[in-house]
């Protein structure tokens, strides 16, 4: 994916291009937040339940719930009266991230399939084991990085760089056993910084200082960020001067199948996270109308809904 033409330049790190990915983001790229919202999906609601199931500490469940409640992702329903209880159900907003938890579970089933693990062998209404794909909704093509181009839109321009967070982390770990273990998502987008790094090569940038001016990061985050990528394998390092020697960052394929996401990511953040100008970038397929995925089953192409899945709901534990 390219980006064309380029946001006027900004004069500080305090700074970061608007991006509606990074938005996303900005509220979900939490360990914590995308295990809460990878089991609210399967229908867990209340609090210790989410608990049990993810193991973590009571004090870092609160602030995540809350965080995903003030981001109208999740909404509290009281359920017992004496003594208090709520428990947290989706809202349309959160119902709304089903596509990008489609493709997240497509990233994994190509590159970390476990077949022990029930979200990765779920079976889609048409009787084949899902494969979820993003296709073009205009063309019927499957969405490919080196097909779409990103453009201004009219919310173009600057958002506040994201405030650091504090480096808390639970004391219970996340049990062996769980049925939310997705570590190796959780590795990509569980880590903010190493997510808007992924979403930044996306949108042209292969160099430090690129990476740099568009995130608003810290060089020291920047440079362990671009390490640890280079270690998953998402990017790999190419030499572009020799003298002295200097390296850029390209995606590697197993960095370029998490594009679908990206733009899953995108389409959610221009419907729910844009100001009244609208969305600051506009994605536009080869095919010369602007993107909009549809995530279909790979073997019938029918749209694929929570009510076409068998086995997504949780069991009790």
């Amino acid at each position: 994916m390219s980006v064309t033409p380029k946001a006027p330049v900004k004069d500080d790190l305090k700074q970061t291009t608007a991006s509606s990915a990074s938005r996303a983001l900005n509220l979900l790229g939490d360990r914590w937040a995308l295990m809460i919202c990878s089991q609210a999906f399967v229908g867990v609601t209340r609090f210790e339940d989410f608990q049990s199931r993810i193991g973590i500490a009571r004090s870092l469940l609160t602030e995540r719930l809350r965080r995903l409640e003030n981001g109208g992702v999740l909404a509290r329903h009281r359920y017992l009266e004496r003594p208090p209880r709520d428990e947290y159900r989706l809202t349309d907003r959160g119902e709304d991230l089903f596509n990008t938890a489609l493709m997240i579970l497509r990233w994994e089933g190509l590159w970390h399939h476990d077949p022990k693990l029930r979200a990765h062998n779920l079976t889609h209404n048409c009787g084949h084991q899902l494969v979820p794909q993003c296709r073009c909704s205009h063309c019927d093509t499957e969405v490919l990085a080196r097909d779409v181009n990103a453009l201004l839109g009219p919310g173009a321009g600057f958002d506040p760089a994201p405030k650091a967070r504090a480096q808390r982390r639970s004391t219970v770990e996340v049990r062996n056993n769980t049925e939310a273990k997705l570590e190796r998502t959780i590795e990509v987008l569980g880590d903010r910084w190493v997510a808007h790094t992924i979403a930044a090569a996306f949108n042209g940038c292969h160099r430090f200082g690129e990476f740099q001016q568009k995130m608003g990061i810290a060089t020291n985050i920047l440079s362990e960020r671009l390490a640890r990528l280079v270690t998953l394998g998402v990017f790999e390092q190419r030499p572009y001067q020799t003298q002295p020697v200097r390296m850029e960052y390209r995606l590697t394929q197993k960095g370029l199948d998490l594009f679908p996401l990206v733009v899953t990511l995108v389409e959610w953040g221009q419907k729910w996270l844009s100001g009244p100008e609208g969305p600051p970038e506009i994605l536009m397929h080869n095919c010369g109308q602007p993107l909009h995925a549809r995530i279909v089953c790979a073997h019938c192409k029918k749209v694929v809904s929570r009510e076409s899945l068998s086995g997504l709901h949780a069991t009790p534990q």
